[in-house]
C-alpha cells in the first residue's frame, strides 16, 4: 500500500560518508516501521537499521552501530540513512522497506513494500 523510492547512493572513499533518503507515498507513513536493507552480489538481502516509529526504538546490526544513524520525518513521509566512516565492505545496494509497526521483525521476508534500491559503493 505505500510507495517507496530510494536516492543518495554513490561512490566514496573509505571514511567517507554519504546520507540516504527514501521517500514514501500511498498510505499513512506513521503506521509503518521502516527499515533499511543491503544487498551485495551473490549474497542475501541483510538488515542494516530499522525504525518502529518516529522517535521511538531504533535497531542496528552490528556491523554498522556506531557508524549508521536511521532518522525519519513523518510529516515529510521520509526516511534516512545517514552513513559515517564508510567502509569497502560496506558496498551494496540499499533498500528502503517497509512493514506494519505492531508485528514483525526486521528480516527481509516480514517488509510487504519495497523500493527500487540504491548504489552505495565504497572504494579501499
Amino acid at each position: 500500500q505505500v510507495q517507496l523510492v530510494e536516492s543518495g547512493g554513490g561512490l566514496v572513499q573509505a571514511g567517507g560518508s554519504l546520507r540516504l533518503s527514501c521517500a514514501a507515498s500511498g498510505r499513512t507513513f506513521s503506521t509503518y516501521a521502516m527499515g533499511w536493507f543491503r544487498q551485495a552480489p551473490g549474497k542475501e538481502r541483510d538488515f542494516v537499521a530499522g525504525s518502529r516509529w518516529s522517535g521511538g526504538p531504533t535497531s542496528y546490526s552490528d556491523s554498522v552501530k556506531g557508524r549508521f544513524t536511521i532518522t525519519r520525518d513523518n510529516t515529510a513521509n521520509a526516511l534516512y540513512l545517514q552513513m559515517d566512516s564508510l567502509k569497502p565492505e560496506d558496498t551494496a545496494v540499499y533498500y528502503c522497506a517497509a512493514r506494519s509497526a505492531y508485528l514483525g521483525h526486521w528480516v527481509p521476508s516480514d517488509f510487504s513494500s519495497w523500493g527500487q534500491g540504491t548504489q552505495v559503493t565504497v572504494s579501499s
